[in-house]
């Protein structure tokens, strides 16, 4: 009688590797090749896996590419996603505006991202999954760290949390999209400084 000393293929586990390795391979090659060249096709070939495989779980090549970034957020989180609050709120918020800074002028996220950013305007379907998926819980995470401001007495209780977000947010990812001028972090400390100072304000 024979007995197998191996255990059998586990399809979750193959199926999560093919996913890592299309996602991947969507973000890699959108930075090599740009967005309108980038395809299906394509990214099947980078990953090593057959095209019906990425038509099976994504319905385009923005649906793959917005996913990559959901994996690559969820690469970066260390189980605590709050923003942080020393109980110094323009020293915080500075932080966290030279690290958006950072990100948006890094080589290897600022095609991807651009690409993604002209694809939510042709998609709505995919403009709300990412609403809902990214944006969305990001937005939460800076209300909130407003709202410990508002709690400490740094900022107004009638303040509008969403308008306020804009504002501090607004001016970086705006220079960042119409290329209107240099992304430095003097400039993101400039914002901070500046909308912070209607912020405090009271009428």
């Amino acid at each position: 009688m024979t007995t197998q000393s191996g255990k059998s293929p586990n399809p979750t586990r193959r199926s999560e590797t093919s996913r890592r390795a299309i996602l991947t391979a969507a973000f890699e090659l959108v930075g090599e090749v740009g967005y309108a060249r980038l395809s299906i096709e394509g990214i099947a070939a980078r990953a090593g896996v057959g095209k019906q495989t990425i038509y099976r779980w994504w319905p385009s090549k923005g649906a793959v590419l917005f996913d990559a970034f959901l994996m690559l957020a969820e690469g970066r989180d260390d189980g605590s996603a709050a923003l942080p609050d020393t109980g110094d709120l323009e020293t915080d918020l500075r932080t966290v505006m030279r690290a958006t800074v950072a990100e948006l002028t890094d080589p290897r996220y600022d095609e991807p991202m651009r690409a993604l950013t002209t694809e939510l305007l042709h998609d709505p379907a995919l403009a709300a999954a990412y609403t809902e998926r990214l944006d969305g819980p990001m937005k939460e995470l800076k209300r909130e760290r407003l709202r410990s401001a508002q709690r400490a007495g740094q900022l107004p209780d009638e303040l509008d949390l969403d308008l306020a977000v804009e504002m501090l947010w607004g001016p970086v990812r705006d220079r960042w999209l119409l290329r209107s001028g240099p992304l430095t972090p003097e400039y993101a400390d400039a914002v901070v400084r500046t909308a912070l100072g209607g912020l405090c304000s009271r009428p």
